[in-house]
């Protein structure tokens, strides 16, 4: 009679699953290379300080040189000023931790990947590179839209400041700080169909689900919409939910490829 001879489970995995502390152990492992990455992008990134900052700086540029009656100084409207003595270093060391983490996110989203993919089947393992390519892609395009809407939205926003008795003398730390958290806030909400697809793919959503819940994904989307643009102006809100709308009626058609 043959025998069959079994691999034994170390006496510490009985069960075949990864234990608390080996969780935490990954998760650590995860989390150290994250942000080893997140500062060798800040390397890099304290070099494209400049380039990035007038990038930023162009909207506030151009509307107040349209507008050089609400300047300081008309002869030089695109001026911001800084409030304090150790604002120019703050800001810099933002913008470069910004950019480092920017920089950085194909592997901070590998990682992630990496850590979720012990409780995931072989066919979902099979997903890694189209969802960190697709991650990537849509935080990339998020960040430019929030880039493409800003004049707009400056537009708007400074100009109930129509009066030459009003000013306006920005802070960088206030200006840039609220470019960044607009780029964030577009690239984080452009990240939605991914997670619709990755939880129709895991089998927790349907295509079925998502067209029954339409009407409240809509509703869902106008509140999130309102709350995380730092701008809280009609323009802004709306030019970021109509990208969102879009992709939930593409998650849609794709869940239901996937089905078939």
């Amino acid at each position: 009679m043959a025998l069959r001879l079994r691999r034994r489970r170390p006496p510490e995995d009985p069960t075949g699953t990864m234990t608390v502390v080996q969780h935490l152990t990954e998760l650590r492992k995860r989390l150290v290379i994250s942000v080893g990455s997140v500062f060798l992008g800040m390397v890099g990134a304290w070099f494209l300080y400049r380039p990035v900052f007038n990038l930023m700086s162009n909207p506030f540029c151009s509307f107040m040189s349209k507008h050089p009656n609400l300047a300081a100084d008309p002869r030089n409207p695109c001026r911001l000023v800084y409030l304090s003595v150790t604002e120019p270093f703050i800001v810099k060391i933002k913008v470069v931790a910004f950019l480092g983490l920017v920089l950085a996110l194909p592997i901070v989203l590998f990682q992630v990947w990496r850590f979720i993919t012990p409780g995931l089947t072989e066919r979902e393992r099979r997903y890694a590179f189209p969802f960190v390519a697709s991650s990537l892609v849509l935080f990339t395009l998020g960040g430019w839209f929030a880039l493409l809407t800003l004049p707009k939205g400056l537009a708007f926003l400074l100009g109930f400041a129509g009066t030459e008795r009003v000013q306006a003398v920005l802070s960088i730390g206030k200006y840039l700080g609220f470019v960044m958290l607009l780029i964030l806030a577009f690239g984080a909400a452009f990240e939605f169909p991914l997670i619709l697809i990755s939880l129709t793919i895991v089998g927790v959503l349907s295509s079925r689900q998502l067209r029954d819940w339409r009407r409240y994904a809509l509703v869902v989307i106008a509140i999130v919409a309102a709350v995380i643009t730092p701008s809280q102006d009609w323009f802004t809100m709306t030019a970021l939910m109509l990208p969102l709308i879009i992709f939930y009626e593409l998650s849609i058609l794709v869940a239901r490829l996937l089905k078939k």
